[in-house]
């Protein structure tokens, strides 16, 4: 059975949202913003950033969830190295499983091999939130 995290970001995705804002928004009542402030912060992700195809936006979901989860809010607080380490570890993970981080090379945009497809990318992106902040 699917994680309440998957269906949530399945469902945003059916609903009209990029990549990166369904990954965010799907952890809604684990973070300390309401959705339509995480929504428009994640919008200019979407795409591979603003649309360019470059670092995929599932992957910039997460890390920005990491970072909400982590970061304490200032700089006095000492979390950098821990967020750090959680957002490296999802982006390791999720480069070691689908070969790229690269939103136009994961749709085989450029050599027609496509590696993972938007809602894949999505799914893998939120199995690796749960697991590395250990929300299931």
């Amino acid at each position: 059975m699917e994680s309440k995290y998957v269906l949530n970001a399945r469902a945003l995705r059916a609903k009209g949202y990029n990549c990166a804002q369904a990954v965010a928004c799907a952890f809604i009542d684990e973070v300390p913003v309401d959705e339509k402030t995480l929504f428009a912060i994640m919008e200019g992700f979407g795409g591979g950033m603003g649309g360019k195809d470059a670092t995929c936006g599932a992957v910039s979901g997460a890390v920005a969830i990491a970072s909400l989860l982590s970061s304490k809010g200032d700089v006095a607080s000492g979390t950098k190295a821990a967020t750090y380490a959680l957002a490296s570890s999802m982006v390791s993970s999720f480069l070691g499983q689908n070969q790229s981080l690269v939103c136009k090379t994961l749709l085989g945009k450029e050599n027609g091999v496509v590696l993972r497809d938007c809602e894949l990318c999505i799914e893998d992106a939120v199995r690796l939130a749960e697991s590395v902040l250990n929300l299931k």
